[in-house]
């Protein structure tokens, strides 16, 4: 699963993957969590693509309560055609969701020790496969756009601290991914292959990161 995550890559290498795309500058989060605003791309209007933050936890368009998006913060590849929260993202409304590190936890002489995994081939930053939607409180009326991760298996070298993880998609699988239009499920599953090789790496870091609280440098202190 991926229930925390990084971004403190500067946004002029973030620009550099979307060449001509408007991105704001991004200040470095080191613990980003649920329910908060994520930096992500998806189709725009116009079929082209556009910057959109988001909040992080889906919210079906049916749904009648914003907090149901605290449980659906990750969606498996292998079921997201077929589950009622997401197939009708998945079809029509999917984003990329920039970071360049998650975290994961494993137990470790009876506490939990929190891992912090990035990939080998893209130090720098990378982009998992995202899901969004748009719900509107039958309240009040206020839109909220939201936006859920999708998981895999994991790859072999840290399948030992958690059997999935965040879906990166190749900069060259990006506009296919975007597409309203590029909708056959067959052809998208073959996007989300899971990870079987040995591109990711964990470093054990410092146990201030288990509270969304902290969002600092000391957070990637290597333990």
């Amino acid at each position: 699963m991926c229930g925390r995550f990084t971004l403190k890559t500067p946004t002029t290498t973030i620009r550099s993957l979307f060449p001509g795309l408007s991105i704001p500058d991004l200040p470095a989060r080191y613990n980003i969590a649920p329910t908060q605003q994520v930096a992500c791309v998806r189709e725009s209007a116009d079929a082209g693509v556009e910057f959109a933050l988001l909040r992080w936890g889906l919210v079906p368009f049916w749904a009648k309560d914003l907090k149901i998006g605290a449980n659906m913060i990750n969606a498996r590849a292998d079921t997201i055609a077929s589950k009622p929260a997401f197939r009708a993202a998945f079809k029509k409304r999917r984003c990329l969701v920039f970071a360049d590190g998650y975290y994961e936890w494993k137990k470790e002489e009876g506490e939990k020790q929190p891992y912090h995994i990035t990939s080998i081939g893209q130090p720098s930053g990378f982009c998992m496969a995202g899901l969004w939607e748009k719900w509107q409180s039958p309240e009040t009326g206020d839109v909220v756009q939201t936006c859920s991760i999708i998981t895999t298996n994991s790859a072999a070298s840290i399948s030992s601290i958690h059997d999935r993880m965040p879906v990166i998609l190749s900069p060259n699988d990006f506009d296919c991914w975007l597409d309203s239009n590029f909708s056959g499920p067959e052809q998208l599953q073959s996007l989300l292959k899971p990870n079987t090789d040995s591109s990711m790496q964990a470093t054990a870091v410092n146990k201030i990161v288990n509270s969304a609280r902290h969002d600092s440098p000391a957070c990637l202190s290597p333990v």
